[in-house]
């Protein structure tokens, strides 16, 4: 059985997700930020980033949600979540990764830091119109490489479509608007699945009492 290292909101949804949508049984060990659980010596043996999702394996210990969403995929939901290796579709999943990664989700994150996540001290202010900014641009893109799709890789849903489905979850979250129609016509349809609900439903249950 996987464990899954988490806290409710964040990135770690994405791999319950996985887990869910492939149908894998896993055990949920919150890690709670606000307490700074993540910080501890035994948590920075499991993840010497100190950062969550952490996947526990049998062979050892993942991190990177995109990263743990794919082994998940190669080993369980092959055919079915993820393309087969060496096709052209499978380098198209690995295009939609990267850019999910490193250009939409960027401004989103960017944000966040210079909303909360950073010590006050090193948060500017003028970093939330840059991130409002980068993200349409990101966006507008999306919006091109998606088309009339179903999902980013076509017609088939892959690990790739819960990256985005999440990115653009957490930006609607953050208040960021989403204009274009073929998006937000995505985003209701990923996001309404049932395995995304059970996600966020069971790290809900996780939540600490304020």
């Amino acid at each position: 059985m996987y464990t899954l290292y988490g806290y409710p909101k964040t990135r770690s949804v994405r791999v319950a997700w996985a887990l869910e949508e492939i149908g894998l049984p896993y055990e949920y060990k919150l890690i709670d930020l606000k307490q700074g659980q993540h910080l501890s010596d035994d948590y920075k043996a499991v993840s010497p980033s100190a950062k969550i999702p952490v996947l526990a394996t049998p062979e050892g210990t993942l991190s990177e949600s995109a990263a743990i969403v794919t082994y998940l995929a190669e080993r369980h939901g092959m055919q079915e979540f993820i393309p087969e290796p060496g096709s052209f579709s499978r380098a198209k999943y690995e295009e939609m990764m990267l850019f999910l990664t490193s250009e939409l989700e960027q401004p989103v994150w960017n944000l966040a830091k210079h909303t909360f996540a950073l010590p006050e001290s090193q948060r500017l202010e003028e970093m939330h119109g840059v991130s409002a900014w980068e993200f349409q641009r990101a966006l507008r893109v999306f919006a091109s490489m998606l088309g009339g799709n179903e999902f980013v890789c076509g017609n088939m849903f892959t690990m790739a479509d819960v990256i985005a489905g999440h990115i653009l979850a957490w930006a609607k979250g953050s208040k960021l608007a989403i204009d274009f129609q073929n998006i937000s016509d995505y985003a209701q349809r990923v996001l309404s699945r049932e395995a995304y609900e059970r996600a966020w439903r069971g790290e809900m249950s996780h939540l600490p009492a304020q």
